[in-house]
């Protein structure tokens, strides 16, 4: 999984929302300058690269992505992207709205959550063989889910409106599959949770200036050094800043929230 000294490493962003009234391109130009520099195994991009699911702005959103230099890309489509038709420009320009990547050790499934012109998202139950089916068809030390919307109420955001409709069943579908990380988007609030042996981690908005209180545009650097698995956000221009390390073996992790948040949990 790794190379010598250099970790595997994962860039994760998500919500461009390309095309809209508060789209920031210097921010996505230089968070893509950044993820160039860290030269990533896999870049996951989790949706909401558009704003209103136009054909041009799809455009827009396929130029910059095609500038980050990496060869292996997970991209879904958020709630965005699913208006006004959207999703038929999505596959034009980025294939399948669901994939399966497998890289030295790493296994990526990715789902699109979305419904037409919907905010909310939902799994559902024909898909749950399917995910643990592609998790079971090659062993991986670590195993990560992608989607759009959260699966879990982010903190700071308000009233919860739509998180996926069928959460309690998609976890435990991820539980029985051994998916160790789940990635996803959509609030433009970044936050880590530890749920038994499952870590969900959102990330903000790269680049668009919808923010909620005090945060700020951002995405995650995932690094994995053996069992070893560390996430950071970072800020376009302005830094990174740790937000949770565990261990895929034995699950001890330390969450960064001001306080470290410490837990020892093995194999039961």
């Amino acid at each position: 999984m790794a190379v010598g000294e250099r970790p595997f490493r994962i860039a994760h962003l998500s919500d461009l929302h390309c095309g809209g009234p508060y789209f920031e391109a210097a921010l996505l130009d230089r968070a893509i300058s950044e993820i160039n520099e860290l030269q990533p195994d896999i870049v996951v991009c989790s949706g909401d690269l558009t704003t209103f699911g136009f054909k041009h702005e799809y455009q827009l959103a396929r130029q910059y992505l095609d500038t980050i230099d990496c060869d292996s890309f997970v991209v879904v489509p958020g709630n965005h992207d699913a208006r006004n038709v959207g999703y038929v420009h999505f596959e034009d320009l980025f294939g399948s709205r669901g994939s399966v990547l497998r890289k030295d050790d790493v296994t990526v499934v990715a789902v699109d959550s979305t419904e037409p012109d919907l905010d909310h998202g939902q799994i559902g139950r024909g898909r749950y063989s399917w995910i643990e089916e592609q998790f079971a068809a090659e062993p991986s030390k670590l195993r990560i889910f992608v989607l759009h919307h959260h699966l879990l109420p982010v903190p700071g955001t308000g009233r919860e409106r739509n998180v996926v409709y069928d959460a309690g069943d998609a976890i435990e579908c991820l539980l029985r599959a051994g998916v160790q990380l789940v990635l996803s988007g959509h609030k433009h609030v970044p936050y880590a949770w530890r749920l038994e042996h499952l870590f969900v981690v959102t990330t903000g908005t790269v680049s668009s200036l919808r923010l909620r209180g005090n945060t700020r545009p951002c995405y995650n650097v995932v690094e994995v050094n053996g069992h070893h698995v560390s996430i950071s956000r970072r800020h376009p221009f302005h830094g990174e800043e740790r937000i949770i390390q565990f261990s895929t073996e034995t699950f001890e992790y330390e969450k960064y929230t001001g306080r470290i948040e410490r837990e020892v949990t093995t194999r039961g």
